[in-house]
């Protein structure tokens, strides 16, 4: 039997594709572990950009600049309200270290807000840096407030300000959730806030008590609970002696029972 010259030529080339294929199959594993140690902002193209234009587009609020940022709009061209959407978020302290995926879906929210001719205005406020702030609010992360601000009449006067409070999982919050709060109107599913911490028309701000009421509650957020229990515990016990060791306290008792102080019977007896 004669082979011709461009089988015999082709007969290395067979061999060398039947190796290929479990090679590939074996060094994948190994890709895939290696994957794994990659960050996944650079895996994803999409996630620096969008912590740049969240930075870009975000405005901090503070417990110095947010009565002033978030003021009634006196624009006559304005028609509607004024709204916006402030994330409250978290780190360790305040939210336990489990804000990181709402933080990464609330920078991608807010760069498909960048290229929306409706969208809100954009405030962030962090609770474990600006305490106060939470404590003033009575806010707590994860979520998104969605403040819709008045227009000022020719008077000076407001309505009241509207609040939605939308609570964000931590686990299971995405970007288009957080997107639709504005684009679908979601936040209108959830009642409005109406308590007396609201941070504009509740009865402690309207009394000017908002601020000075977020600053004890912070002092007492940052007391441990064991000092209390010793606080308790001490004041307890300071009204247990008194009435203990005070004869005043004694001798009505015995009154009342009908017997003198040490314990005889009485004369009528």
């Amino acid at each position: 039997m004669r082979f011709s010259t461009s089988l015999l030529l082709a007969l290395p080339a067979v061999a060398t594709a039947q190796f290929q294929i479990p090679l590939v199959e074996n060094l994948q594993p190994l890709f895939d572990k290696a994957k794994s140690f990659i960050p996944p902002s650079l895996l994803s193209p999409v996630a620096q950009p969008s912590n740049k234009i969240a930075a870009k587009n975000v405005t901090p609020l503070t417990r110095d600049n947010w009565q002033s940022v978030l003021s009634p709009s006196t624009s006559a061209q304005s028609q509607g309200p004024e709204n916006w959407m402030v994330f409250v978020s978290g780190g360790n302290k305040t939210c336990y270290g489990r804000c990181d995926g709402v933080e990464q879906a609330w920078n991608e929210s807010a760069a498909l807000f960048a290229a929306t001719p409706t969208a809100p205005h954009l405030g962030y406020i962090n609770c474990d840096t600006n305490a106060i702030l939470c404590s003033t609010w009575a806010a707590g992360p994860p979520a998104i407030w969605y403040i819709e601000l008045p227009i000022v009449h020719a008077d000076q006067s407001a309505p009241a300000t509207t609040i939605h409070i939308v609570t964000l999982n931590t686990t299971t919050a995405t970007t288009q959730e957080i997107f639709q709060i504005h684009t679908k109107k979601t936040y209108e599913e959830v009642p409005v806030y109406e308590g007396a911490m609201h941070p504009f028309d509740g009865w402690f701000a309207k009394a000017g008590l908002n601020v000075p009421l977020g600053y004890v509650l912070f002092g007492f957020s940052i007391i441990p609970s064991w000092a209390f229990m010793i606080i308790i515990s001490m004041f307890s016990r300071t009204i247990m002696s008194r009435r203990v060791g005070n004869p005043n306290v004694q001798a009505a008792a015995s009154t009342q029972q009908g017997r003198p102080l040490g314990g005889a019977p009485a004369a009528n007896q």
